[in-house]
């Protein structure tokens, strides 16, 4: 009897999480290989945004960055995770301070993951009373987990004055979280924090690193255009084109 109701939870979980209907809270695609790309829904100001994030399974384990925006689906992830993979989660990486990517550091760590951000990331959490990871990690660190490496960078201000993008050069995934938008935007979306003067060389500085990707995961909407980056990059320089204009400098 216990074998059975362990079987029907299973199938139950394997169901949700990936039988998923558009309108499922917790929506997880496969990209290539060992990557997977997860979106989350949140309640922004009476408008219910998505989120994309991304996990990656490897011999040692799973490899989450980002957390889900909707903090009721961070357990579900890791039972999603599991019930898919039959893997745990291991590491998490905040790809910068807001609560879109940062959000789940208490509650991973908690569950005995390993959390990281960058040392701006932490200062920031730290000076707004927010939940920190468990390790700091220097700008432009790599990681080899299992089979994969990849590659943490900073490359400057941008969206948040701590935005890093993660790089996997055998698969040519890159990882650009809020740092990168959708080439549905038509703008650039929230700027509470941003940098804009500084993104447009920080966007330069990944362009010249990470040559020739084979994906790129923007931080919301749709991630599928290789032409995001550069679609980032003309929105920033038609922003600031904008306020040089109006004020006689940015």
């Amino acid at each position: 009897m216990q074998k059975l109701a362990s079987i029907i939870l299973f199938l139950a979980v394997l169901c949700n999480s990936f039988g998923q209907s558009k309108g499922s809270p917790l929506q997880i695609s496969h990209l290539t290989g060992d990557f997977y790309v997860y979106k989350t829904f949140h309640d922004y100001k009476g408008t219910l945004i998505a989120a994309n994030a991304m996990y990656l399974v490897t011999d040692d384990g799973v490899v989450l960055f980002d957390a889900p925006w909707d903090k009721t689906q961070f357990q579900p992830l890791l039972d999603s995770i599991k019930a898919k993979h039959n893997k745990n989660v291991i590491m998490h990486f905040a790809t910068h301070s807001h609560e879109d990517r940062a959000g789940g550091l208490d509650f991973y760590r908690q569950k005995k993951i390993k959390t990281y951000t960058i040392k701006l990331t932490d200062v920031i959490l730290q000076k707004n009373n927010e939940k920190r990871a468990q390790f700091i990690i220097p700008n432009d660190t790599v990681f080899t987990v299992g089979q994969h490496t990849f590659e943490v960078y900073y490359p400057g201000k941008g969206h948040a004055p701590d935005n890093v993008v993660v790089w996997f050069d055998k698969e040519k995934v890159l990882y650009g979280g809020c740092f990168v938008k959708s080439t549905e935007a038509v703008d650039l979306g929230y700027l509470g924090d941003a940098a804009v003067k500084d993104w447009e060389k920080s966007i330069k500085k990944v362009q010249a690193k990470f040559k020739n990707p084979n994906y790129i995961i923007t931080g919301h909407d749709d991630w599928k255009d290789l032409n995001s980056l550069s679609h980032t990059l003309k929105l920033v320089k038609e922003y600031n084109a904008v306020k040089t204009k109006s004020s006689g400098k940015i």
